[in-house]
């Protein structure tokens, strides 16, 4: 059973629950009712459901299984392998912890041992992930008979020797999607003894290929069954996800080809209490921008909850949104532990992504023996590292979606006695609209995972690789839809084509000799050219960002994070492609701030409701970094500093309403105030678009105006971050009552008095927000939504 489908328990039972017991420790000292508790639910422990073997599985298969601690399947894992094994391709959508591995390593394994010149490939969206699945099945092949498989790992870490061992060699390989873009696809000739046996294509955590790496790695895959079929293979995919809203659909759309979902989690699941959070506001001496509230910090509440559950000795992971902040939470819980016992800070960590596989290895055993008691962690610990056994779980910060929350809230309660999962709401309208309606995050999760594979500026650049990579025939460019997008590219002189060049005297689509396509595609979507990041005192480059997000980034003065060290930019130069830094603690942060203009090119869908108007639109965006804003830790700002950057176009998709004057006379909202209610609207919807969206609130953006040149109306855009739409804004079209919903909520739900970050306020506003009028906006969503009427907001997706 999915964990949201449970329902809240009350009664001696519930309260008696070990979960309830830690989350007692927690507000120990407190008055009942203490209102940074804003929700308190009991999800019911779940029975194991275990089949027999399947009758097609290897013998030997399964005896390796056994070898490696598992006596019987649960019923998805057996449901998934039939599937598999009987060439359906299957999507196994269950909890974390729930074994998804043995879902395809029955049927993948039993394949390449019955043919000794089968193949298989795995994707993971990290190597990580990729390095720790490929040493599960290392151990399961490393005896005979099954060590002839020889499962190898082939990404950016490879090395060029290893490699063509691998070419030549490895039957089942472990790479991602990066590597298969530009590394096997591109060459694909090199790789015809795998891509000719080609059986099994696995593709795990697939709910993270969304938005527009997700449309990336959709053509990335119908490229991998294309040149698949040109050697004469049909290979069936298997793909594991955390649970998520319709995942056959989403899994049909990620691969190209009809997908069977197993939803039905046949593992054990103990009990798990599970909290909501809301940090206080700080005094009135403590003001952020334009003087608003400020919040106690998610972090700094994590860190003193962390320290309590490790104090009474329960094994807590704390999630973390970024790398600096696990290592700030580690920190701040190991300082108010000693002084508590001087031998319980050394059992608290931190776990990030950048350190050396043996150094995780080495945390992840030391947390699921107990020896480690606690560790604050990015989502690095989110996907397929198997820790069970773990008390308590923090989640500083809604993870953007239901998915991941679930994923995370899963490392608990495998204990029979049960567990905590505490959620503590960042400063931000959607973490504030969760603790406050927890039927949207308990309740089934409402996001769907979102590609756009038809993306132009996601699609011509993967047609090119194609055609690359063999000629593409007339009836596959119609296919995809994009006749009139290749003869714009053959216009640019990127490809061109030729009739009769094929073999069946039929046209073909060939790019001209010059192109190196691959090379211009960035499957993680970034936008622009890449800007290299430089330290200008050691000539280290410590990474790389794209160039258009480089400016709101790495402006000058702007304070950059690397691996828990800090740097702050000197220079930077787009042209050539680099941003010169220097080693600096400072002691605050920087956030940029822009001014946005947009234009409307066309409007693809629209409706008229009343006063209201509301659309889906092609436009063009104008943006130009003006400056930026210092802030202490604690949220205070102390200064802005203007900056003088030239201004970036971005063409891309917008989701918009406009209202009459007479609609904001009827709400109470005058003309001098109107640009505040708008503009505080807009903010607080951007925030909140995630809810019915997978994105984050830095995919999108905003701009409202009290007449825009384009419509005559005052009207409040929402637009898509990547050129060309990443499905963000259409969404939000389709589920526009329910978003805007949502957002009146989120205002109200407030507790300061005119607005704040976890309401109207936003860190990324070119205007300083302001002008921001909370009570208008309310006023005007409540309005609005009236014009929008019972359930007519919300349409059916096309």
């Amino acid at each position: 059973m999915n964990p949201t489908d449970s329902a809240p328990s009350s009664g001696p039972d519930a309260d008696g629950s070990y979960g309830r017991s830690l989350l007692n420790r927690v507000l120990r000292g407190q008055e009942s009712g203490d209102p940074r508790l804003t929700h308190v639910t009991e999800l019911p422990s779940r029975a194991a459901h275990v089949t027999k073997w399947p009758e097609w599985t290897s013998p030997d298969v399964v005896a390796a299984v056994r070898a490696g601690g598992v006596e019987a399947p649960w019923s998805h894992q057996t449901q998934a392998a039939d599937l598999a094994a009987s060439g359906r391709h299957v999507i196994v959508s269950t909890g974390t912890a729930s074994g998804k591995s043995l879902a395809y390593q029955l049927p993948v394994l039993t394949a390449l041992q019955e043919d000794p010149r089968a193949t298989a490939l795995y994707l993971s969206p990290t190597k990580a992930l990729g390095a720790d699945q490929l040493r599960m099945v290392n151990e399961l092949t490393s005896e005979d008979p099954l060590r002839g498989i020889h499962p190898a790992p082939y990404d950016g870490d490879t090395p060029a020797e290893i490699r063509q061992w691998v070419r030549a060699n490895a039957r089942w390989v472990f790479t991602n999607p990066d590597m298969l873009h530009v590394g096997m696809l591109r060459s694909h000739q090199r790789w015809a003894r795998l891509l000719r046996q080609l059986r099994y294509v696995v593709i795990d955590e697939s709910h993270t290929y969304r938005g527009v790496f997700g449309s990336h790695v959709a053509l990335v895959l119908r490229r991998l069954r294309r040149i698949a079929a040109r050697y004469g293979a049909d290979p069936v995919f298997v793909l594991c996800s955390a649970t998520t809203a319709d995942p056959a659909a989403t899994a049909s759309r990620l691969i190209g080809a009809p997908c069977v979902a197993v939803t039905e989690d046949g593992s054990p699941q103990g009990s798990r209490t599970v909290a909501l959070w809301e940090p206080p506001l700080l005094g009135a001496g403590v003001t952020g921008e334009n003087g608003a509230a400020v919040r106690r910090s998610a972090g700094s509440e994590a860190a003193k909850v962390m320290a309590d559950l490790v104090a009474e000795g329960a094994r807590t992971l704390t999630f973390v949104r970024s790398r600096v902040g696990a290592e700030a939470i580690a920190m701040d819980t190991r300082r108010l532990l000693a002084a508590v016992d001087a031998d319980l800070p050394g059992r608290v960590a931190a776990y990030r992504a950048g350190y050396l596989a043996e150094d995780r290895r080495a945390l992840e055993t030391a947390l699921s023996e107990g020896k480690l008691l606690g560790a604050a962690t990015t989502n690095a610990l989110e996907l397929g590292v198997d820790i069970a056994g773990l008390d308590a779980v923090v989640v500083a910060g809604y993870p953007g979606t239901v998915a991941s929350f679930w994923q995370q809230a899963g490392r608990a309660g495998r204990r029979t006695q049960g567990s905590l999962v505490l959620l503590i709401a960042r400063d931000d309208p959607l973490d504030t609209y969760l603790v406050h309606h927890p039927e949207a995050l308990l309740g089934r999760p409402l996001e769907a995972t979102i590609t756009d594979p038809h993306n132009p500026y996601v699609l011509g650049p993967h047609l090119l690789c194609a055609a690359m990579e063999q000629p593409l025939t007339d009836a596959e460019v119609h296919e995809y839809q994009a006749w009139e997008l290749l003869s714009g590219l053959a216009g640019q002189g990127l490809i061109r084509r030729r009739p009769g060049s094929g073999r069946d005297g039929t046209a073909r689509w060939f790019v001209t000799g010059d192109s190196h396509p691959h090379d211009g595609v960035d499957v993680r979507g970034g936008i622009g050219a890449a800007v290299a990041i430089v330290d200008c005192e050691t000539g280290r480059m410590l990474g790389t960002t794209d160039a258009g997000r480089a400016p709101a980034t790495l402006h000058p003065g702007a304070v950059h994070l690397h691996q828990g060290e800090s740097f702050v930019v000197d220079e930077l130069d787009l042209e050539e492609g680099v941003a010169l830094v220097h080693a600096e603690t400072p002691g605050w942060s920087t956030s940029a701030r822009a001014v946005t203009s947009l234009e409307v090119e066309e409007l693809t869908e629209h409706r008229v409701h009343g006063s209201v108007t509301t659309a889906l639109a092609r436009v063009l965006v104008t943006r130009q970094v003006v400056g930026y804003l210092r802030k202490l830790p604690s949220g205070e700002v102390l200064d802005m500093i203007a900056l003088d950057l030239p201004p970036q176009t971005l063409p891309t998709r917008a989701v918009l309403y406009t209202v009459t004057p007479e609609l904001l006379a009827r709400a109470g909202i005058d003309p001098r105030h109107a640009p505040g209610a708008l503009h505080a609207a807009e903010h607080a919807a951007i925030g909140m678009l995630p809810l019915v969206a997978t994105c984050d609130r830095w995919d999108i953006g905003g701009v409202s105006t009290a007449e825009h040149a384009d419509t005559g109306l005052p009207t409040v855009f929402v637009y898509d971050g990547h050129p060309g739409g990443a499905g963000f804004a259409e969404r939000g079209f389709h589920r526009l009552r329910r978003w805007l919903s949502a957002t009146l909520a989120a205002i109200e739900s407030c507790g300061c008095h005119g607005g704040c970050p976890s309401c109207v306020q936003s860190p990324k506003c070119g205007n300083g927000n302001n002008p921001l009028d909370k009570a208008g906006a309310a006023r005007l969503l409540t309005a609005v939504l009236a014009e929008l009427g019972e359930g007519d907001g919300d349409h059916l997706e096309p």
